[in-house]
């Protein structure tokens, strides 16, 4: 069995009642690897025990998201009913359709309503609502508000002037002792999170999307590669060499500890560099992401869902799982206490959220506007595709291709994929 790979972390429930069966049925989920997204979907399944009187077992998955998915594909494909509820990435829905439970049946029609159109109708496949939508996300870029001011800086518009910044400010402080100063950190290892970066570093210098919206190849052109060797630009130099295996992780932990100026990441960072822990509490800025000289700053969609296995055992209780974790109340609870961005509209207008997480409101639109990896156009393809991409701006990264090189390589890895039909 599946079940057996799996390692699990009991929440026993203090509720033993039962409500409305004759005795308490136990379920499974999947929600948040590590850390703070962890804790929180821990204590949101507790408060759903103590009310229901069911029990859940929180699995652990892999923290990379590419890893992840290749674990439910394998649980999934063997229609396993080993994991009941199901986190899964914005860009997943067309990948997993065929095995999730529709939520609009088993929830209702309206069950989506007041969460923003564009994610719902992400989550709805052939007329299925696979997932409900959980928290959303956009990249961001933090900085450190103390150092831009000690050295007469504005926050940078584009990316030549955060590289000018950051190159300036680490020589500087590593003068001033903290010969462990970086300029920037950001996601460089070979996975998905290394598709958002790119993706926002193409696009916001007026290169694409890879993909369009109709499914035609994008990739190969000039703003493309002038965007790759500048961030191919960076290593060794702004950023260290080892951010080439940099995860969210990794880069917050630099980040955090003060050894960085600036650093891109999701909206998740701010609570914790606010921590008590945290050498920068106190001293961080958030904004939008920087642009070329020839785009506008661009902000890779992200986000998670909740959705439920076709193969549960239990799937009338697997969505009422669902839809009180992805309920108001529990969506303005972990933006509270750990800036995670709500999927309901209405929630950007609560002043409680607001002064708990004040860019939510300045940021409303790079929330709502941002660039959606090419998932919907590549549709069971996109694995390949983000796998090609992600590879390819490695290779960039690494020094091992120019970004002429590898857009055209791509250009040609991406045509044979497509022939294959996305």
């Amino acid at each position: 069995m599946l079940k057996k790979l799996i390692p699990s972390i009991a929440l026993a429930s203090t509720a033993i009642a039962t409500i409305g069966q004759a005795q308490a049925a136990e379920l499974t989920i999947s929600c948040g690897a590590v850390g703070a997204e962890l804790k929180l979907c821990q204590e949101g399944v507790r408060a759903w025990e103590e009310q229901t009187g069911h029990r859940v077992d929180v699995v652990s998955t892999p923290n990379s998201s590419t890893e992840r998915l290749s674990l439910y594909q394998q649980i999934l494909s063997a229609q396993s009913s080993d994991i009941d509820v199901m986190q899964i990435d914005v860009v997943w829905p067309g990948l997993l359709a065929n095995h999730l439970l529709d939520l609009s049946e088993t929830l209702g029609a309206d069950a989506a309503a007041g969460h923003f159109e564009a994610i719902v109708a992400n989550n709805t496949i052939d007329g299925r609502l696979v997932a409900m939508p959980w928290f959303t996300d956009a990249g961001v870029l933090y900085y450190r508000q103390d150092l831009l001011e000690k050295y007469g800086h504005d926050v940078p518009q584009t990316w030549e002037e955060m590289t000018t910044i950051a190159r300036e400010i680490q020589a500087a402080e590593r003068e001033n002792g903290n010969d462990k100063m970086w300029g920037y950190v950001f996601q460089g290892r070979a996975y998905e999170g290394l598709t958002c970066n790119a993706l926002e570093w193409v696009a916001s210098h007026g290169g694409g999307s890879i993909v369009d919206t109709e499914g035609e190849i994008t990739i190969d052109n000039e703003q493309a590669v002038e965007a790759l060797d500048l961030a191919a630009s960076w290593i060794g130099k702004i950023a260290p060499e080892g951010v080439l295996n940099y995860t969210e992780e990794e880069a917050r932990g630099i980040f955090q500890s003060g050894n960085a100026v600036f650093m891109r990441n999701w909206p998740y960072a701010w609570s914790l560099a606010q921590s008590e822990d945290s050498e920068v509490s106190g001293k961080v800025g958030v904004v939008k992401l920087p642009h070329g000289s020839e785009g506008e700053s661009a902000a890779t969609l992200g986000g998670w869902n909740l959705a439920v296995s076709k193969y549960s055992e239990n799937p009338d209780l697997a969505a009422d799982l669902v839809a009180f974790l992805t309920s108001e109340e529990e969506q303005k609870r972990r933006a509270i206490e750990a800036s995670y961005n709500p999927t309901l509209e209405s929630l950007y207008q609560d002043q409680e959220v607001l002064e708990a997480v004040p860019f939510f409101g300045t940021l409303y639109d790079t929330f709502t506007n941002a660039v959606a990896r090419p998932s919907a156009p590549t549709g069971d393809n996109y694995g390949r595709v983000s796998n090609s991409f992600f590879n390819a701006v490695h290779n960039v990264l690494s020094g091992n291709q120019s970004g002429a090189e590898a857009v055209a390589a791509l250009n040609s890895e991406l045509s044979r994929i497509k022939r294959r039909r996305w």
